[in-house]
């Protein structure tokens, strides 16, 4: 599994380099980027400003820091990356660092769920291979929050599927820290502990349930005491991404029209035609997994896609879509019951795959 995933990371690291020959900075064809200029497009500037100079820097309010909206970013990851830059001391390589070793403890654990799920001792290696291989695998090697918290969210669920609750708790208080997504797939583990609790022992565990909740009420707590808003982290998706709340019809429809419409000019039209695919798997998967009665993941994904597709338009489902591990094994089992699905996988999603890290380690929005 880890050579795997070592091949992967060389494949992605070479493509960088050869990207930044492609696309040289400031268009002059004689100079190429920065060896580490790929990796230091779009979010990273943000978690850089937060491990940096904090999210209030001179007690700047968010009245003066409306262009970058750092609020809007649980402070895991760059709390993480300032503690490994007093090691590191340069700050991209720090957080290549971080999603390098965050990616190698979600595979092997999302390998470990994988056997859980899948009766064939090839399950494990066969999950990894498509998720590392998936449209937007380069987001697990840049200096962004995926890698990081499937680094403690697989782990949480593999716990949870052992009746680990304390271990399966305090690891989905951790991936709470670094993304919303946590308290989805707190929800879930609530749900699975719900269907599975037997025995007084089980039930005795219940208030650790609680305990993912607890970042996001401590980084609500601190921005309210900043801002006098306790909302704040949600202001500032809304202001920075259109995040404001619409119906899913209407997030649909605004999302047809960008993808479909006008700004097919401006070149975002095929991002958002991705969104749109990328949503139509999300909503296949729920109606897969709801069919299996494997309620605590349907309830994952569809938290997941409620809160992506309730937005002005759809935004960074594909990505999102590195989260959704039953896809993945869903995949793997297929392929193992019929081997031609794998080579229709790798050949229509490794173009994809290239696609969008080229775009991303080019500077254009890939997500």
């Amino acid at each position: 599994m880890l050579w795997l995933y070592l091949l992967t990371r060389i494949g992605i690291w070479t493509t960088a380099y050869c990207t930044r020959w492609v696309f040289p900075s400031g268009g002059d064809s004689r100079t190429p980027a920065p060896v580490l200029a790929p990796f230091q497009h779009w979010d990273w500037g943000h978690y850089l400003h937060i491990a940096r100079d904090g999210y209030f820097p001179g007690q700047a309010g968010p009245w003066q820091s409306d262009w970058d909206n750092r609020e809007a970013f649980f402070p895991g990851f760059p709390l993480l990356l300032r503690v490994v830059h007093t090691v590191l001391p340069y700050w991209t390589p720090a957080g290549l660092l971080i999603s390098f070793i965050a990616g190698a403890v979600a595979v092997l654990a999302l390998a470990r769920i994988a056997r859980l799920y899948v009766p064939d001792t090839s399950a494990g290696r066969r999950t990894v291979l498509f998720f590392l291989l998936s449209p937007c695998a380069i987001f697990l090697s840049v200096g962004y929050t995926e890698a990081l918290f499937l680094a403690f969210a697989l782990p949480a669920w593999l716990a949870a599927q052992r009746r680990n609750w304390a271990l399966a708790a305090t690891l989905t208080a951790l991936a709470t820290s670094v993304r919303i997504s946590g308290l989805f797939l707190a929800a879930a583990i609530a749900l699975h502990f719900t269907l599975t609790a037997r025995t007084r022992r089980d039930w005795r565990a219940l208030p650790w349930l609680a305990l993912p909740a607890l970042p996001a009420v401590l980084y609500s707590w601190y921005l309210q005491a900043h801002t006098g808003d306790w909302m704040s982290w949600k202001h500032a998706q809304e202001r920075g991404w259109f995040r404001t709340f619409h119906t899913p019809w209407e997030a649909f429809a605004h999302t047809w029209h960008s993808a479909f419409g006008h700004s097919q000019t401006t070149g975002y039209a095929f991002m958002f035609q991705a969104e749109l695919l990328a949503m139509f798997v999300g909503l296949f998967l729920l109606g897969l997994l709801i069919c299996q009665r494997r309620w605590p993941e349907a309830f994952y994904i569809g938290l997941s896609l409620w809160a992506l597709g309730t937005s002005y338009w759809y935004m960074s489902i594909p990505r999102a879509s590195l989260l959704w591990w039953p896809l993945w094994i869903t995949l793997a089992g297929w392929s193992l019951r019929t081997p031609r699905i794998k080579n229709v996988y790798l050949c229509l999603v490794a173009p994809v795959t290239t696609v969008f890290a080229v775009t991303f380690l080019s500077g254009h929005w890939a997500g």
